[in-house]
């Protein structure tokens, strides 16, 4: 019995910033349990910097109310306890049940919690969620990760100034301007990562430097798109002078997504510079005309690139591959450049 009150004893004596790296390491509902192992653990979890909520920790009653209930109780009761500012949040909801409370939840975290860095909402309901602007009162966050949900327009000035990554996964329809304005927000950024991007309301005749961007920190580019939206980025890209990799998953589904829609010009950013761009990956290539000028385009106007990659549709033939191959060994500067083609994984 001595030896195991020892071995607790040696738990307990811990330095308590120990006990909070270890208790941020464990899903939250386990961290809130150690609070009844002693007096000592009691409030240990209340100073731990992160905070990671999933509507998942509750158990289902199979009332919907009551789970929603249940499972905001549990986020303000975590709120009122907590002593030491949270540097990191994170909540993901599976209902549509609980997307009305998010308001509350930001609002929150916007009236008491300004050292936030990291902010993470996932939402994998039917529904899309709407922000409220008090999310811009973040201004320290340095890392956004959103999933389906829209929010306002901020306020004039506000923004995250300080943000360095942002991962998006929008419903929106944002016309050009919206566009810019939600890009002001961003001067910070060094990593951008937006999935599934529709946009509807950009023409490709419209999109070019009707606007400028400035996104001069803006070191990596994550997008999701189908190759219409080439243009917008380009106009993104255009507005990075100081990239270092791109990543475009393109859409598979491109002949059905493409109808109706004008086609940008390439020919409009014959310009570009991309002097520190090292990298650049391309998955989904469905080897059409504009994607091809996208792809010459982008290392004709690298220097520096050191990696190239594209990752060929499946339902590309091995003939089309063939040619492709052979087209690109008769451009100069491809038949040099570090460029990779390669079937998919599945095949």
């Amino acid at each position: 019995m001595k030896g195991k009150h020892k071995s607790l004893d040696r738990i307990s004596a811990l330095p308590q910033d120990t006990i909070e790296k270890i208790l941020t390491l464990m899903p939250l509902k386990d961290a809130l349990r150690t609070s009844i192992l002693s007096k000592k653990w009691r409030y240990s979890w209340t100073t731990i910097p992160k905070l990671v909520f999933d509507d998942n920790m509750i158990v289902s009653s199979r009332n919907i109310q009551v789970d929603k209930y249940k499972f905001v109780s549990t986020i303000f009761h975590v709120f009122l306890q907590h002593k030491a500012p949270i540097l990191e949040f994170s909540l993901t909801i599976t209902d549509d049940a609980f997307s009305s409370e998010i308001d509350q939840i930001i609002l929150h975290l916007s009236r008491s919690n300004n050292n936030i860095k990291k902010f993470a909402f996932e939402n994998w309901g039917t529904i899309s969620c709407v922000l409220p602007r008090p999310i811009f009162s973040l201004e320290g966050l340095e890392h956004l990760h959103l999933t389906y949900c829209d929010f306002e327009p901020p306020l004039l000035n506000k923004g995250f100034r300080y943000l360095m990554q942002k991962s998006y996964n929008p419903d929106i329809e944002l016309n050009e301007s919206e566009w810019v304005e939600l890009l002001k927000c961003l001067p910070s950024v060094q990593v951008l990562e937006l999935s599934q991007l529709i946009i509807k309301h950009l023409d490709a005749d419209d999109m070019p430097q009707k606007q400028a961007i400035s996104l001069p920190n803006l070191r990596i580019l994550v997008l999701d798109i189908c190759f219409i939206e080439l243009s917008f980025v380009l106009y993104m890209i255009s507005g990075s002078p100081n990239l270092e990799k791109i990543k475009l998953k393109m859409c598979v589904d491109h002949d059905q997504l493409c109808v109706d829609h004008d086609l940008p010009d390439i020919q409009d950013y014959t310009g570009l510079k991309l002097d520190h761009l090292k990298e650049m990956e391309i998955t989904s290539f469905n080897n059409n005309d504009l994607e091809m000028d996208f792809v010459k385009l982008i290392m004709a106007n690298s220097p520096v690139l050191k990696k190239a990659r594209v990752e060929l549709n499946s339902d590309v033939s091995v003939d089309e591959e063939v040619k492709m191959l052979r087209d690109m060994m008769n451009i100069p500067f491809l038949r040099t450049s570090p460029i990779t083609i390669e079937r998919p994984k599945d095949d």
